[in-house]
């Protein structure tokens, strides 16, 4: 009783739920299940609790002075007369809940079970993400799901078709799309394939006209094609995503979606082999860059869970190939590889990202604007079509495609610069591809293995190169009077003392040493911890904010689950695990009090200062836009969720269901 009172204050409840309430104010037996007619209660619900009327209950609803409306109270009429009371903020957002779903499966007369509406609110978060959201995201580039695939704000085209692209090698893709092209004219899909040699003149040249790039093609037994699944961020993100899907696989194998983890997996290897890397995501106009490397990691985590069978070994070896070529020819070339020996972030592209939303350069516009005594949109479409020939903004440019390349776009960080640094998570994340390689040909090879039919890799080479990698990371990234890492700026030959939770990722990559380790988390955790995680940077490096110099959302004060998920490991790996238990409840107390109050939402990112998901910088918060109930959540959200939690000690896990704050509990 004591536990679901600390629920219930927290919450907003008026009072103990152990019990339902009749109408006539006497306690009656807990009851399991109740049969209601869900529709007209769901109708009365929204009607009575919903005051700002967003199809939600959230603690944003108002009291409706003189009336009952928005009190948090509700009384439920049953089918038999009966009526009983939930009360609260997230009882009623549960509730909401309920009765929706059991409209969208079609049932006027419902049973709700009480279990459900007073469930424990970390429990609930978990079990949605497990049998809701990984299907609701799960996508396939095929027949049965392009019109969903293709019912996207980024596919609108100046001729108002839908283009879809093909490699000029994939013969069976091509002829399979046009077919269905031809079937289905009001999808009004123009299938194209690609150019042989992708130049950013090409690129350019598909401005008006991008479309989603074709995935794997696989044959079911009755010789039907299908797509290869995969998994989308959410909201917006209607497509594969570079570093996303490696924090998504993690949480579908902890689920048990393994062949939907391996699925991602030969997506990857798909684009590897067609599109020569993988994609910040399989659009047109991410031909010209990748995102962060984590391939190898993925391809480990998934091997750990298939049988050890001759199949999954060959699986294992052309995905280890495939690895191997994508670290040679996209983060060991000429454009990537600097004299340091270390690697950067590059996009072969110039000009502004045709993804980004209509006013997101305003700032940067404005000031080349006012030199030259023009409005910010007379300018931009000067120097768009060429007009007005401004050097220091194409630099500009290739620096924000670069910055796009590396995942965290944007961030003061690396804004205007990030050509030009050699960054501490690239490396580690290179360090660790050369430790997994070396490791997968160790352990499953017996020391060397061929690939491709004649080429031998001994892991030998592979741990030689990693210790190489350690050593300049030494030398260029790592501050030992700051006890910390820092990127390293090539022109001016130095580093950039700006403080990140990029400096934990050596920890993650098992790339520091014991002593680095504990400078760390002596001297850059205390800097980096704020009350809901790990935040992206500090305030002090992030510097002052604006009109011309706007908030990004990369920087304080927000924070995000690849550097939460990324610092738990690390601190994991050299033995800090208090600290890490810790740091994994502030995150997941993050989420949990934010899905209670806000009707289960869970999205992409979270002001850490406040604890709250709403973040307005750049184009503000993705999957926090649904009514009645969100069937997606957002990717790595729900994956830092349910790591963390398999994580947290039964201890903290029950502190966590009576959303306990992390200063009561540490």
């Amino acid at each position: 009783m004591i536990e679901q009172n600390r629920l219930c204050k927290t919450v907003g409840c008026f009072f103990i739920l152990v019990l339902l309430i009749s109408e006539a104010g006497k306690a009656q037996p807990f009851e399991r299940e109740i049969t209601v007619h869900a529709s007209s209660v769901l109708e009365a619900l929204i009607d009575e609790e919903d005051t700002d009327g967003d199809k939600n209950i959230t603690i944003d609803d108002p009291h409706v002075p003189g009336t009952e409306r928005g009190n948090k109270r509700f009384w439920i009429p049953t089918i038999d007369g009966r009526r009983f009371e939930v009360a609260g903020t997230y009882f009623l957002s549960n509730l909401l809940q309920e009765l929706k779903l059991a409209e969208l499966a079609g049932l006027d007369t419902a049973r709700l079970n009480a279990v459900r509406i007073f469930e424990p609110p970390a429990d609930r978060i978990s079990r949605h993400i497990k049998e809701y959201y990984w299907d609701g995201l799960t996508r396939r580039v095929d027949e049965q799901s392009l019109a969903t695939i293709l019912a996207d704000e980024k596919t609108t085209t100046l001729d108002g078709h839908n283009y879809l692209y093909v490699s000029p090698s994939d013969r069976t893709a091509y002829d399979y799309f046009r077919s269905i092209a031809q079937r289905q004219p009001e999808l009004k899909l123009k299938v194209v394939r690609l150019a042989r040699r992708i130049t950013p003149q090409y690129i350019h040249s598909l401005d008006g006209y991008h479309g989603l790039l074709s995935l794997a093609l696989q044959k079911k037994p009755d010789g039907r094609l299908e797509g290869v699944p995969f998994v989308v961020p959410g909201g917006r993100f209607n497509e594969m995503y570079g570093w996303d899907s490696y924090f998504i696989t993690l949480g579908l194998l902890h689920d048990g979606r393994i062949e939907l983890a391996k699925a991602m997996v030969e997506n990857f290897l798909y684009q590897i082999s067609y599109y020569g890397k993988i994609l910040n995501a399989n659009r047109t106009y991410y031909l010209t860059r990748s995102q962060p490397p984590f391939l190898t990691s993925m391809i480990r985590a998934v091997y750990q869970h298939l049988p050890r069978n001759d199949a999954d070994r060959s699986w294992l070896k052309i995905s280890l190939w495939a690895a191997i070529k994508e670290y040679e020819e996209v983060w060991m070339n000429p454009q990537r590889l600097t004299a340091t020996g270390l690697s950067r972030y590059f996009d072969s592209g110039s000009g502004p990202s045709p993804e980004v939303e209509p006013g997101h350069f305003d700032a940067v516009f404005r000031m080349y604007a006012r030199k030259h005594t023009m409005d910010v949109r007379t300018f931009e479409q000067a120097y768009r079509t060429g007009q007005i020939k401004v050097p220091e903004l194409d630099e500009y440019f290739v620096h924000d495609r670069c910055m796009r390349e590396s995942g965290h776009d944007t961030s003061y960080r690396l804004e205007n610069l990030c050509a030009n640094l050699v960054t501490v998570d690239l490396n580690s994340l290179l360090y660790k591809i050369e430790m997994d390689i070396a490791s997968i040909i160790q352990e499953e090879f017996g020391g060397q293995v061929v690939v491709e039919g004649k080429r031998n890799e001994p892991a030998e080479k592979w741990r030689a190169r990693a210790e190489h990698r350690r050593e300049l990371v030494n030398r260029y990234l790592w501050n030992e009077a700051e006890g910390m890492y820092f990127d390293y700026d090539i022109r001016e030959r130095r580093q950039r003392r700006y403080v990140s939770a990029t400096a934990l990722y050596p920890l993650w990559a098992g790339l520091a040493s014991n002593e680095q380790a504990r400078a760390l988390v002596e001297k850059a955790l205390p800097m980096l911890e704020l009350p809901g995680g790990i935040i992206s940077s500090t305030e002090e490096s992030r510097g002052p904010i604006s009109d011309d110099r706007p908030p990004r959302q990369w920087d304080y004060p927000n924070g995000w689950a690849p550097h939460q998920m990324m610092a738990w490991q690390g601190l994991l790996n050299y033995g800090y695990d208090e600290i890490a238990q810790r740091l994994i409840y502030r995150w997941l107390f993050t989420i949990t009090l934010n899905a209670a109050h806000y009707n289960g939402t869970i999205p992409e990112k979270f002001d850490l200062v406040k604890r709250s998901h709403q973040v307005f910088a750049e184009y503000g918060n993705v999957g926090t836009d649904f009514a009645y109930i969100t069937r997606e959540g957002f990717g790595w959200t729900n994956a830092s969720f349910q790591i963390g939690l398999s994580l947290l000690s039964p201890h903290h896990r029950s502190s966590l269901n009576q959303l306990l704050p992390p200063e009561w509990v540490f």
